[in-house]
């Protein structure tokens, strides 16, 4: 199963006819955290994509543990499959849950109109990272769970067999480590998961990590072509998964990849390295399991890039949980959240980055604290300016399907080649910050 989607907010903007525009929507009612949990009571529904924790039980036994300090409160958890599809419809209506993750598809702007505020962001961020990634006219408007780095998943002893020990530093050093498993082992050396599509856009997620530049994707809004050499961090990553295909250190046929069995695959050691979020080392650990080999063997490396002789991987929150704004138990459904991220210990079990302020890294991350990996927050004041842009421009950089054509044009199955396509893309988002600066 796919965790939570960990990409930037997509410019397409959900349908508010519905909903924008009626009262409790925006009255700005904050969903404030209860004074006395004995006095808490109600029952809420959490939406959320974990259908897994459903079917085991987990999610259970978490309201179990909820219900101890909060006996008045039940929780009732509704698993949905699609659920960026599922949640966009129901939003149209008032019938979202009372507490929910914030579907990718939402502009930050449009938060006031479906959540209830959960405070000022003065107040929050003492507590919360990542709040600046929800707050509108300076109040918080939704939760982060988790944080997530972002690297290279990969399988060591695959990459131990074919000789390679130290991370690389340079793109053509991981291009050339890429070629030598493929010449000394049997397994892909690179996974896509193009046939799923939206593995791929976790590749924009590496936005921050060449550059060691926090303001690296703000910078968006004022680049005139970002797929030029130092133009914007765009250009190195693209190069560097265009590259990978080009070069056929991937799979031999991206349309008939198959996101849940990567996890075995890699787990086996069929498959020697993928791009995602830290989130994905648990599940991959687990289908190394599940395949009867070592779950150690499933590691995780920051991008191939050095600043001072430092690698970066970017930080970003994970889904960020709200209040619906009509719900009837906002005090409830505001005690769920607030215990959910700080005391039911979720993050830790698997292997997360909590999202409370001085929570120290999870053992999954160990290998980044040992070498000094600097980890940096992903700014993001200029989002709107850059998802006008990107909207205008019609290249969809938080979507999946610009980058499916760079691989569909790496392997020849479309025409061109990296200049012509990268030349394409540069014209699209220079016409597009030209008529909107216009």
């Amino acid at each position: 199963m796919r965790r939570a989607g960990v990409v930037l907010v997509a410019a397409t903007m959900v349908a508010v006819t519905a909903c924008s525009g009626q009262g409790d929507a925006t009255s700005g009612e904050i969903a404030a955290p209860p004074s006395d949990p004995a006095k808490v009571s109600g029952g809420i529904t959490v939406l959320t994509n974990r259908t897994d924790q459903i079917a085991d039980g987990s999610l259970k036994k978490y309201a179990a543990e909820f219900n101890k300090i909060y006996p008045g409160v039940k929780v009732k958890f509704e698993g949905l499959t699609d659920y960026e599809g599922e949640t966009k419809i129901r939003m149209n209506t008032e019938n979202y849950g009372d507490v929910l993750l914030i579907p990718n598809s939402l502009s930050v702007e449009q938060y006031p109109n479906f959540f209830a505020p959960l405070g000022s962001s003065i107040k929050l961020s003492a507590t919360f990272d990542y709040t600046d990634h929800a707050t509108v006219d300076g109040k918080v408007y939704g939760l982060a769970n988790i944080g997530v780095a972002n690297g290279f998943v990969y399988n060591k002893a695959v990459w131990e067999k074919a000789g390679i020990k130290d991370w690389p530093a340079t793109p053509e050093e991981f291009v050339a480590d890429l070629a030598t498993i493929k010449a000394k082992t049997d397994a892909v050396p690179y996974y896509t998961n193009y046939k799923d599509g939206w593995p791929l856009t976790n590749w924009t997620n590496a936005i921050g990590s060449p550059s060691c530049d926090s303001g690296s994707y703000d910078s968006l809004a004022e680049t005139k072509e970002p797929w030029s050499s130092g133009g914007s961090d765009l250009y190195e990553i693209d190069k560097l998964l265009y590259t990978i295909v080009e070069k056929k250190l991937s799979e031999p046929d991206p349309t008939t990849t198959n996101w849940e069995d990567s996890k075995a695959q890699i787990g086996s050691g069929e498959v020697a390295s993928m791009w995602l979020g830290s989130w994905a080392i648990s599940q991959m650990r687990a289908g190394a399991e599940a395949a009867g080999k070592n779950p150690d063997d499933i590691a995780f490396m920051p991008f191939p890039a050095q600043r001072d002789g430092t690698y970066c991987s970017v930080l970003r929150p994970d889904y960020q949980y709200a209040v619906n704004a009509h719900s009837d138990n906002k005090e409830a459904a505001r005690a769920w959240l607030d215990w959910y991220i700080t005391k039911s210990g979720q993050a830790a079990s698997e292997g997360s980055i909590s999202s409370v302020k001085g929570a120290p890294l999870p053992d999954t991350l160990k290998a980044f604290s040992d070498n000094d990996v600097t980890m940096i927050p992903q700014h993001q004041e200029n989002i709107a300016d850059v998802n006008k842009i990107d909207k205008a421009s019609e290249i969809g950089i938080t979507a999946q399907g610009y980058r499916q054509k760079l691989v569909d044009v790496a392997r020849g199955a479309a025409d061109g080649n990296m200049d012509s396509y990268f030349g394409e893309l540069n014209g699209k988002w220079a016409e597009a910050q030209q008529t909107l600066g216009g």
